[in-house]
């Protein structure tokens, strides 16, 4: 498979062979179970205070029956604020939680090593469709030939100006301009910080991130990610296949460093 290297002003500059690794087979179920075991890796433990609600002296054995009332526990005292009321117990005023949750819950999933690097290839191999792509929500219209490289010295923009002149032309602003036309949220979200939600557009995968993710900080939905850190989280945000990717030279040169045994069957079959 070949592809269109691109320079930074969105002209072609010559074609390269991509890796064997972009003729994966598609496997969005294994993608999308693969996002959700990476997801709970940064989930945080949460819990309440083990003796929450239970600071308090209440005795259910008084009153006994025959009193007209129910013989829940009651705090004790020799006639304070709430002396005789219902406490401690779940479902009164003041009381434990019934089913509270609890630190040492495993959240943590697990993912087989294979599976994992199964599902990363299948990730990147479906950067190739257009179909995908455009299945996802992107707006790539003009755009045909995926996935799209751009030459190595795209890496050395940290300027956020320049970096919007790359995307115009690369004819993909049109898919940053898309996140401009969601509708503000109502309600208690408002009060949460949490009234406009930033969806995900282009994602750069370069060999150094360090300069890049300056320039793509100060454009809302624009990422930036190393190939040697790069993930089913960035490539299919919410499990979904599968983002507008854009690569560097370099790293396409990295990513076919990526060693699997799926990939040595497929090097073994092409030569049979």
């Amino acid at each position: 498979m070949k592809a269109d290297l691109m320079t930074l002003d969105g002209k072609k500059s010559e074609q390269i062979d991509l890796p064997i690794i972009f003729n994966t087979e598609l496997n969005t179920k294994l993608i999308h179970k693969a996002y959700i075991n990476l997801e709970s890796h940064g989930f945080q433990k949460h819990s309440t205070h083990p003796t929450a609600g239970q600071d308090v002296v209440a005795d259910s054995n008084d009153p006994p029956t025959g009193r007209g009332i129910s013989r829940i526990a009651r705090m004790k005292g020799g006639g304070g604020g709430r002396q005789g009321q219902a406490g401690e117990v779940a479902g009164t005023r003041g009381g434990r939680q019934a089913h509270r949750p609890y630190a040492n819950k495993v959240i943590y999933k697990k993912i087989n090593k294979k599976e994992n690097k199964l599902a990363l290839c299948s990730a990147i191999a479906a950067t190739t469709s257009k179909e995908l792509i455009e299945r996802r929500g992107h707006k790539i219209d003009g755009i045909e030939l995926f996935p799209i490289v751009v030459e190595d010295d795209i890496e050395s923009i940290s300027n956020t100006r320049k970096m919007i002149n790359v995307l115009n032309n690369l004819n993909i602003i049109q898919d940053v301009k898309r996140l401009e036309n969601r509708k503000r949220r109502s309600g208690k979200v408002v009060l949460r910080g949490r009234a406009s939600k930033i969806g995900k557009s282009v994602l750069f995968v370069v060999s150094n991130s360090e300069k890049i993710s300056k320039a793509c900080s100060g454009i809302p939905g624009v990422d930036s990610c190393s190939a040697k850190d790069l993930s089913v989280l960035n490539l299919a945000p919410g499990g979904t296949v599968i983002r507008l990717t854009v690569f560097s030279k370099k790293a396409i040169e990295e990513i076919s460093q990526i060693k699997s045994k799926h990939l040595e069957i497929m090097v073994t079959l092409q030569w049979m």
